[in-house]
């Protein structure tokens, strides 16, 4: 069975390319893709995605305000903040946020490579 993955982020041709990258690994489905917090929490109740792949600056509710009620909906699925800004996460503990992981931006393959990982504990 394929695990069931939402993508959100604002920025389309990035969730296009992380969708693309994600896809053409086995056992991957990108179920779904979000453009800011509300329509992440709406597909996340409808989709009941296995993991979710989340931006921290969108407009209207960005990730940090999106993850705990995305954990509250899915306590069991977890959380990659992908983000361009994560030292402004320095000193931050995220998992208070329900965010299990970090991951820059500027490093596609660890994206890869820790849903992966993240997809074989689930």
């Amino acid at each position: 069975m394929l695990k069931c993955i939402l993508i959100v982020d604002d920025n389309e041709r990035l969730r296009h390319l992380i969708r693309d990258m994600l896809e053409g690994e086995s056992g991957f489905e990108v179920c779904g893709e979000a453009v800011d917090g509300y329509d992440a929490i709406e597909k996340a109740e409808r989709l009941k995605p296995d993991l979710i792949i989340l931006d921290m600056s969108m407009p209207r509710m960005n990730g940090i305000e999106a993850a705990p009620r995305l954990k509250k909906i899915l306590p069991e699925t977890p959380i990659v903040m992908f983000t361009s800004y994560e030292a402004a996460l320095d000193g931050f503990d995220v998992r208070k946020v329900g965010i299990d992981i970090v991951v820059p931006k500027d490093n596609l393959l660890l994206l890869v490579e820790t849903v992966q990982g993240l997809l074989e504990e689930v």
